[in-house]
Parts: C-alpha cells; structure tokens; sequence
C-alpha cells in the first residue's frame, strides 16, 4: 500500500499527524507522509503487509480536505 498527501488538496487540519505521528508529519501549515514510510505494508518496507492498513485507511477516510492518497487514489474513490 503506497499512501500520500496531496499538498494540492491538504489544508493543514494536522488530523493524521496526531492519529498516526509513526506516518505523517506537520509542518508549514500542512501534513506529509515521513521519510521511508511511503510504501506502508509493501515487500521490502518496514512493517508486514496489513500491520497499518487499517489504521491508514481510516485516518484517509476521517481527512477533512481529502488530501490522504492510498495508491494514488482517494480512498471515497
């Protein structure tokens, strides 16, 4: 599962960096997705397959402006 933040869409709410502070990170007014935790779950990464999916999923889901990507796509896509 790859997860990102459109910097496009995000208006700062913070709302995944206070839910997942092991993902994402605030700064200037906006979230982001940290260093090396852009590949969540996949072969190779850090983490077995599954063990944030839920979590991310959710948080994506709850993000006011939406900005939250699951491989490449909103998740109400």
């Amino acid at each position: 599962m790859k997860v990102s933040v459109d910097a496009d869409v995000c208006y700062g709410s913070g709302e995944c960096a206070f839910r997942a502070p092991s993902v994402f990170g605030f700064a200037d007014g906006y979230g982001f997705v940290l260093p090396g935790r852009e590949g969540l779950g996949e072969p190779g990464e850090p983490g077995e397959p599954g063990d944030d999916d839920e979590l991310i999923r959710d948080i994506a889901e709850r993000c006011p402006s939406q900005a939250i990507r699951i491989d490449g796509k909103k998740v109400t896509d």
